[in-house]
C-alpha cells in the first residue's frame, strides 16, 4: 500500500469519525423526540383542517411526498431568523428559547409527515435502497452510544431522579 493510498485511509477513518461524532446528538434527539412528537402532532388531526390536510399528505405521489418535506423547512426559515436576530439584539436566551421551540415543532411535523407519507417514499428506488441502510446505521450507532458508561449513568441518574421526584409527588 501506497503512502497516499494510508493517508487517504487515515483520513477517511477521520472523517467517519468525526462525522459520527457530530451527528450522534442529532440521532440522540431525533430518537427521543419523534415518536412523541408525531403523536403530539397526530392529535391535531382532530381537527377538520389538519384532518383534510393529512389525508392529502398520503396520497402524494413518491415525489410530491419528498416536496412535502420542504414545507416545514420553509416554514421554520423565517423563525429561524428571527432567533438569529435576537441573538444578534443580546436576547441569548429568547434567540435560544425560540431555536429551540423551532426545532421541536420542526421535528413534531416532519415525523408526522413521514408517518404519513413512508409508503410513497419507499417507492422512489433510491430510497428504497438507502433508508434500510441509513436505519441499520443508525440503530447500530445509537446502540453503541446505549451501552457507553456515561449514557448508562445518565440513565441510572435520571431514574433516580424519576423515582425521588415520585415519593415527592405522593408523600
Amino acid at each position: 500500500m501506497t503512502f497516499l493510498a494510508r493517508v487517504l485511509r487515515v483520513l477517511r477513518a477521520l472523517l467517519r469519525a468525526v462525522g459520527t461524532a457530530l451527528i450522534v446528538p442529532l440521532l440522540l434527539f431525533e430518537e427521543w423526540g419523534w415518536e412523541p412528537l408525531a403523536a403530539l402532532a397526530a392529535r391535531l388531526s382532530r381537527l377538520p383542517f389538519w384532518a383534510a390536510l393529512e389525508d392529502r399528505l398520503r396520497r402524494l405521489p413518491p415525489w410530491g411526498a419528498v416536496l412535502a418535506f420542504f414545507v416545514p423547512v420553509l416554514l421554520l426559515l423565517p423563525v429561524k431568523v428571527l432567533a438569529l436576530f435576537l441573538f444578534s439584539r443580546g436576547h441569548a436566551a429568547t434567540g435560544l428559547t425560540v431555536l429551540v421551540l423551532a426545532k421541536l415543532a420542526g421535528t413534531a411535523v416532519v415525523a408526522r409527515i413521514f408517518q404519513l407519507v413512508e409508503g410513497p417514499l419507499m417507492r422512489i428506488p433510491w430510497f428504497a435502497r438507502w433508508y434500510p441502510r441509513w436505519k441499520a446505521w443508525k440503530d447500530r450507532v445509537l446502540t453503541i452510544v446505549r451501552q457507553s458508561r456515561p449514557w448508562r449513568l445518565v440513565r441510572a441518574l435520571n431514574r433516580r431522579i424519576s423515582r425521588g421526584w415520585r415519593r415527592f409527588r405522593e408523600g
